[in-house]
């Protein structure tokens, strides 16, 4: 299983830089990150960058939601 490194853009002021590179499996459409007493929603939409020479997914912040009882 191969490791790919995705950053998470958008979403709230205080979501910690620490949090918005993250290790997945595979390139899915979206991610749902615990984060607080919700979860953080974030769409890949296609876009790639480059981060310290490694070509990385984009995940742009969508919505959040509450963590349910």
């Amino acid at each position: 299983m191969s490791q790919l490194k995705v950053v998470l853009s958008g979403g709230p002021l205080d979501f910690p830089e620490k949090e918005r590179e993250q290790i997945v499996s595979v390139i899915a459409e979206k991610i749902k990150h615990r984060w607080g007493a919700g979860y953080e929603h974030f769409v890949h939409d296609g876009e790639f960058a480059t981060v310290d020479g490694e070509k990385v997914a984009v995940y742009h912040w969508e919505r959040r939601t509450a963590i349910a009882e």
